[in-house]
């Protein structure tokens, strides 16, 4: 396969290929056109001179008082005389008539008797018919001898004819007008398709080396940069090297290749941070899962031991199947975390009755408040409707609150709030517990995410730290979010935004689940 320069260069040699080849014909016919004119100027300029010189000499003769005609009657045309016979028919070169002040032509040269018949009887006509500049005495004012020529073009056997005539200063019973004829020759044109053929090595040199040329010093720079970067993309695709980052010119992004280079850092930087979170992910997730398989295969290990009693047996047991359920739960939302990254993130969406879910939460928190000597407190909340899927938006405010009571001390308080703000839905979970340092909100959300402080709570283990993380997905997933502030010391508040329902959501939500019915 070709590379792109030598593709490029092709290319370009055949734009500059038709270029010329266009101008070359272009201007051959010009030129060509150009040389008809002036040949045919020419040819006007050699009837016209030869026109005028006969005129001329015809006046002279009789100024000089030679014998131009001759007369036999008065009732006759004139014959030629001497000057005619002798002088003028050897002076013209083509076709001359000269004609009386009848219109008659009484004298014609030799070439004149040999054209066919029919060719001599439409002459004939038109050199009576040539309309001159002016009449005798106005040739006489002007010229003293001869008038401006008068020209006739026709065609006389598939050929183009001219005919010049001018007329010669009135004398009684002499010549009226010299008329001289000539058959168009066609100029002598170059042959344009031969000097193409010719010029077409020529051409074709010139353009596919200018393109060479051309290609070789814009894109052999393009080249070499790519180059390095497919070097540089190696190197790093290895997995290993993804702290490294392409080079880059300058600053500037406003060419491809910049733009490409600095597309591909964005990638590598994104590629580096997914890769961070997955080793983290599988630390996290190996360290949570061996701790359980650790106390379960003790358990397991006491029970199957012939000393014990059954009652001790029975409390083996017991403790394995904790671990076995907290095992399942942990498997369980690494599944719901698994989903959400490919996006399915499964919602039955209907119109959910916020209030009463507000409500329903809020017995659930006084409940579990009750063991650890924690309020729970709630005001009346306002009537609100969402579209989504009730049972994950319990599982997102549960978890809220479960947070709250656990890093909450006793005597402390939890405060459960739904707000109407600006067309959303606004739930919030207010707590007086220990609090999140600045430093470690950015990373509340994380996966197996854990503060130290909750980490080294003592007599009491921590969760999985997934709750936040599944809990963020489930207010995306409804498009809506979930936010947190916090001071170390001084409690947390975590609030959930969800978009107010609308009568035209709940027609497309009641739309596909008829769908989905069918």
């Amino acid at each position: 396969m070709l590379s792109v320069r030598t593709r490029l260069a092709l290319a370009l040699g055949a734009l500059l290929f038709t270029v010329i080849g266009a101008y070359t014909v272009i201007v051959g016919a010009l030129e060509s056109e150009q040389l008809a004119v002036l040949h045919q100027r020419e040819e006007d300029g050699e009837l016209i001179n030869a026109t005028g010189v006969l005129a001329l000499r015809i006046y002279r003769g009789y100024e000089d008082g030679a014998l131009v005609t001759t007369r036999e009657s008065a009732d006759l045309p004139p014959t030629a005389g001497p000057v005619l016979t002798r002088d003028l028919a050897s002076s013209v070169a083509g076709y001359f008539w000269v004609l009386d002040r009848h219109l008659i032509p009484f004298y014609f040269n030799p070439l004149v008797r040999d054209l066919p018949e029919a060719d001599q009887i439409l002459l004939d006509t038109l050199v009576r018919s040539i309309p001159l500049g002016g009449s005798a005495a106005h040739r006489d004012s002007i010229t003293r001898a001869v008038s401006p020529p008068a020209v006739q073009r026709l065609t006389v056997r598939g050929r183009e004819f001219l005919l010049y005539a001018v007329g010669v200063s009135y004398r009684p019973n002499g010549v009226d007008r010299v008329v001289v004829g000539r058959f168009a020759t066609p100029p002598d044109k170059p042959s344009l398709g031969s000097a193409f053929l010719v010029m077409i090595p020529i051409i074709v040199l010139v353009a596919f080396g200018a393109a060479e040329i051309f290609t070789r010093i814009t894109v052999g720079e393009v080249d070499s940069r790519i180059d390095v970067l497919m070097n540089e993309v190696q190197a790093i695709s290895d997995g290993r090297s993804l702290h490294r980052r392409l080079p880059a010119e300058d600053e500037s992004v406003t060419d491809s290749l910049g733009r490409l280079t600095h597309t591909l850092n964005e990638m590598i930087a994104r590629l580096e941070q997914s890769f961070s979170a997955l080793r983290r992910f599988t630390g996290d997730a190996s360290h949570e899962l061996k701790t359980p398989l650790t106390v379960l295969r003790a358990d397991v290990e006491r029970a199957m031991s012939t000393q014990m009693s059954p009652g001790d047996q029975l409390v083996a047991l017991e403790e394995a199947l904790a671990e076995i359920t907290r095992m399942s739960d942990l498997v369980d939302s690494l599944l719901t975390l698994a989903r959400a990254d490919e996006g399915r993130f499964d919602l039955h969406r209907e119109p959910v009755d916020l209030q009463a879910l507000a409500r329903d939460v809020f017995e659930t928190a006084t409940l579990l408040g009750e063991n650890r000597r924690i309020t729970a407190r709630m005001p009346p909340p306002p009537p609100a409707r969402v579209q989504g899927d009730a049972g994950r938006l319990r599982q997102l405010f549960l978890n809220l609150i479960t947070n709250a009571i656990k890093y909450t001390p006793p005597e402390g308080t939890v405060d459960l709030a739904l707000a109407i703000n600006d067309g959303r839905a606004e739930f919030s979970v207010r707590d007086s517990g220990i609090g999140i340092a600045a430093a470690d909100l950015p990373h509340v959300f994380d996966r197996f995410w854990r503060a130290d402080h909750a980490r080294s709570r003592v007599g009491e283990r921590g969760g999985f730290g997934l709750g936040l993380a599944i809990s963020q997905y489930i207010a995306h997933a409804h498009g809506g979010t979930l936010t947190v502030a916090s001071r170390l010391g001084r409690g947390s508040v975590f609030t959930v935004a969800l978009p107010l329902s609308t009568e035209s959501d709940g027609e497309k939500t009641k739309k596909h689940d008829d769908e989905r019915k069918s």
